[in-house]
């Protein structure tokens, strides 16, 4: 156990940083950022302490080591050798081995599968010929999409029956890809699993997302889900959490279809954007959970106190805080962003339902 007063070790410096860090300072923890974003960042600005550097930069790496007691993580693509260099060092979860899973779509659904879960078809697809191929396998449409780092709806194209493939591959613009089958869903969902070194897991409920130009919009919590289709999902959630050792979070994006079944889409060893319902309307929220995971805590309950949605403040969008504030029972959320740009999120507001 790691006990109050000692000092959390995060990468990254965005908003789930900062609002680890929030969390983190309420149970009498520090936070130490380590990243290229520095002081003003999101986490920089509520950090107790910041290491601005690359992370490849050895020297940096090692002096953060020996000023922090655990290490966690707000960003899944942190490269895995910065991770292994300071796990050899200082406890650091997740580990190296969760990121290389993480960070690959195709190792995610592959992964998926080894261990029975289901997932939408794929295929691999590495040129615009090998695309047409899995295009004939799997039919369209489809969406293709490269292999690492897209997120909100980046590095993905949907495939129509007369879609240019070659453009198609071009516009994915990676050297892998990895061809996606249409799944006929009924609702989008996902769950989020905190996991201690010692094995104890604690699952949130399922929610659900809806989705506005490939970005989360709104959250609804808890999702709408027959009893046991969200036992299901939960089963899905945990399974992936305890094969990949994970040691922290991890949230599990799910696709259940009009028929039941419940696929897995993507996972996310980290707070994920799904999960700032709990900020207002859960016991413990996802952040506290990560602060106790990852420092031996008991872990936190998990029930939704009232039924509740989260709504993302993206671009201008956040121009409305004056709204919100004035709005009963609205909790309004900001992550300390100077800059309000298209697709860029800046808040968030949970409010009851």
């Amino acid at each position: 156990m790691i006990p109050p007063g000692s000092t959390i070790g995060m990468l990254g410096g965005g908003q789930l940083g900062r609002m680890t860090a929030l969390a983190a300072a309420r149970l009498g923890y520090r936070t130490h950022l380590f990243g290229p974003e520095g002081r003003d960042s999101p986490c920089g600005q509520v950090a107790a302490a910041v290491t601005e550097a690359g992370w490849t930069d050895r020297e940096a790496l090692a002096r953060f080591a020996a000023a922090v007691d655990v290490v966690t993580l707000e960003w899944e693509n942190v490269p895995t050798e910065t991770v292994e260099f300071l796990a050899a060092r200082v406890p650091t979860h997740p580990g190296a081995g969760v990121l290389a899973v993480a960070q690959d779509r195709l190792r995610e659904k592959t992964f998926a599968n080894s261990i029975g879960l289901a997932t939408a078809p794929f295929r691999a697809v590495r040129s615009a010929a090998e695309l047409a191929d899995a295009v004939a396998d799997l039919g369209a449409p489809a969406i293709l999409k490269s292999t690492r780092m897209g997120y909100d709806g980046k590095g993905q194209v949907r495939i129509h029956g007369t879609t240019d493939l070659s453009a198609a591959w071009a516009e994915m613009g990676a050297a892998e890809g990895i061809l996606e089958g249409w799944v006929d869903f009924a609702l989008e969902a996902s769950v989020i699993v905190a996991r201690r070194a010692d094995g104890v897991t604690a699952a949130y409920p399922p929610v659900e997302n809806r989705h506005a130009g490939g970005i989360l919009d709104t959250t609804l919590a808890p999702a709408d889900l027959a009893p046991a289709v969200a036992a299901e999902a939960v089963r899905a959630a945990t399974a992936l959490t305890e094969a990949l050792g994970v040691v922290g979070l991890l949230a599990v994006e799910l696709f259940v279809t009009t028929d039941g079944r419940v696929l897995v889409n993507e996972v996310a060893p980290r707070p994920h954007n799904s999960g700032h319902w709990t900020m207002d309307f859960c016991a413990t929220s996802q952040f506290e959970q990560l602060v106790r995971a990852v420092c031996g805590l008991p872990l936190g309950a998990t029930d939704a106190l009232a039924p509740c949605e989260m709504r993302n403040l993206i671009g201008d969008a956040v121009n409305r805080w004056p709204e919100f504030l004035a709005e009963p029972g609205a909790r309004l959320h900001l992550y300390g962003k100077a800059e309000a740009r298209p697709g860029r999120k800046m808040g968030h507001v949970n409010r009851p339902r």
